[in-house]
């Protein structure tokens, strides 16, 4: 123990610890602090709905833990995959990886997969207040419930632009009593089998299936829910007290089902949309599509003695799926005492004109960002379902979507050739294409081009929708954009014209990260191509992403520093860094 008395040793103590003092005062000086989370992914038994599966679990919880963290706060979290026959990623849903594109969790694109028995770490700064997710981005692993919610908030000292009292935090979600890999594999069958609407509704995990909390409202069979409240599909009460403003914040990460929220006799607020501060919108409901976030404000204003309903229900497909429902408890009424009038009734599932209108009504905040003036080029996305070789496949512009072996961004990064298609996919589709009734498609292919974008340019795409193989059948489709946020510049119905661009909202179009297209409709987004990376834009619907409804792009590559090499672990890439090695 002699060493402790070496003066040069002392010195060197004080000096490291003068550092350390001097870097965490500078550190919570600016409120700016690195969050570090361990966490292991596994399948686990669990009861979401009361009917026990398999769900994919992180450290043993379900949904995955909540991050919280303010703006400019840097993420790191050490992912252990403890899963024994497959890979996984994670993608930080929202989070825009500016300088760490590597880190947006996308396999086959940003990444490899993380094999079993391997830890990856991501590493990424959260650069801007909002309510976001996470999620599994392999094959179909939010489907087996790989998810959890990702909360910003204001950097210390800043303020958001309107108050309230208390918070909390839904995260939508539908569950199938099917597991993923199965349906997977129908999906990929011939022909397809459907996977069908889900069983279940869930809030933040929880769900009831073949009982209802509100059996006594409804003329079918179905039994009243019988719980202690401890049980693992017991719904999450919400405690208020009279009087107050309370935030809540929601976000969806179904793979399926398009939802329509509501909070019984209470108004709601719209504030803020993907991470963006909106002008303040007082709705009765509001639609929530995969992908989107929302925050809203209410007020108890109602009745202290009474319990209220608060309902998510199916919207955009006829309904086969029963409202999932928790309760707005209000002090000191007895949480036992369940609501004395049916839940809230959503809009009729097909009522798009309501759906159109809401959409329309989401607009920038005062003093938000503006869009550019004019594009630099424009990408016209039209969306069908095809049959190739006999197999059901979702297409964009006649091509389905098939990841390669080798990342992306390793690949163009490194300028590995053969790793993809380099034919770049096309920007548009064939002008006397009737989107209304459309001839059987015998073109369509399998592939795995890029669009490659010039960096700093402005973009435009538009996404245009269309009829399914089964007649008078469209769809709809949110839409996710990796790596950025985008101004949803409008939407329209048919199909789109030049003329349509007189439509275009320049003045105050909201920046989004996720927009729905409408059955038969089109819907306008403008972004800057300013994030060095490759990145994926896609249908948030699971099985629609599955058959092939996305694509890629690519900007300023060239840019990106050095990409851990557990991103490169697979593939070409990996080829490329064990001839590096063995030269060394």
């Amino acid at each position: 123990m002699g060493f402790l008395n070496d003066p040069c040793l002392r010195r060197a103590n004080l000096i490291f610890l003068y550092c350390c003092v001097l870097s965490s005062f500078i550190q919570s000086a600016v409120g700016v602090k690195s969050r570090h989370f361990k966490w292991d992914v596994e399948y686990m038994h669990w009861s979401p709905d009361g009917v026990e599966h398999i769900v994919m679990g992180i450290n043993g919880q379900f949904p995955g833990p909540t991050i919280r963290a303010r703006a400019g706060d840097t993420i790191h979290v050490e992912l252990t995959n403890k899963l024994h026959t497959e890979g996984v990623v994670i993608h930080w849903h929202g989070i825009r990886q500016f300088g760490t594109p590597w880190a947006d969790g996308t396999a086959s694109i940003s990444q490899c997969a993380i094999n079993p028995g391997e830890t990856f770490v991501s590493r990424f700064k959260v650069d801007k207040a909002g309510t976001y997710f996470y999620h599994g981005h392999y094959g179909m692993q939010r489907s087996a419930g790989l998810y959890g919610s990702l909360i910003v908030e204001v950097a210390e000292g800043e303020k958001e632009p309107f108050q309230y009292d208390g918070e909390f935090n839904l995260l939508l979600s539908d569950w199938w009593h099917k597991s993923a890999h199965e349906q997977e594999v129908d999906l990929s069958s011939q022909p397809i089998r459907w996977v069908g609407e889900p069983q279940t509704l869930l809030i933040n995990g929880r769900g009831q299936y073949n009982c209802s909390l509100a059996a006594r409202f409804s003329n079918s069979s179905v039994s009243l829910c019988k719980l202690r409240g401890n049980e693992q599909f017991a719904p999450q009460i919400l405690h208020v007290h009279p009087n107050k403003t309370y935030r809540l914040r929601i976000a969806s990460s179904t793979s399926l089902a398009s939802l329509n929220l509501a909070i019984g006799n209470h108004k709601m607020v719209v504030v803020e949309a993907d991470g963006n501060y909106v002008q303040p919108l007082t709705v009765d409901n509001l639609d929530i599509y995969s992908g989107e976030s929302y925050s809203v404000l209410f007020t108890t204003d109602q009745e202290p003695s009474k319990n209220y309903w608060i309902s998510v229900s199916v919207r955009g497909r006829e309904p086969r799926t029963p409202q999932g429902l928790t309760i707005l408890n209000y002090y000191p009424t007895t949480v036992s005492r369940l609501p004395p009038s049916p839940p809230p009734v959503a809009p009729r599932w097909d009522d798009y004109h309501y759906s159109r209108a809401f959409s329309n009504k989401i607009l920038a905040l005062e003093g938000s960002p503006k869009p550019p003036a004019k594009h630099d080029r424009r990408i016209i996305l039209l969306n069908t379902q095809n049959l190739i070789d006999g197999y059901t496949k979702w297409a964009i512009n006649n091509i389905s979507l098939v990841l390669p072996s080798t990342p992306y961004l390793g690949s163009i990064r490194y300028n590995i050739s053969k790793a993809f298609d380099r034919n770049i996919p096309p920007d548009h589709f064939g002008h006397d294409y009737d989107i209304m009734n459309p001839a059987p498609n015998n073109n369509s292919m399998y592939g795995s081009g890029v669009y490659m974008l010039n960096f700093n340019t402005t973009v435009d795409v538009i996404l245009q929708n269309a009829n399914m193989l089964k007649p008078n059948n469209s769809d709809i489709h949110p839409w996710h954009l990796h790596g950025h946020d985008f101004w949803v510049l409008g939407h329209g119905e048919g199909k789109f014209t030049e003329k349509d661009e007189e439509k275009f909202n320049l003045k105050n179009p909201p920046l989004r990260n996720t927009a729905v297209v409408f059955p038969y409709g089109w819907t306008a987004l403008r972004f800057v191509a300013d994030n060095p990376g490759a990145w994926a834009f896609h249908c948030h619907i699971e099985p629609h992403l599955h058959m092939g409804m996305g694509v890629v792009f690519a900007e300023g590559v060239e840019q990106v520093k050095k990409i851990p090499n557990q991103a490169l672990a697979c593939g070409l890439t990996k080829k490329m860094f064990m001839m590096k090695d063995e030269h060394n």
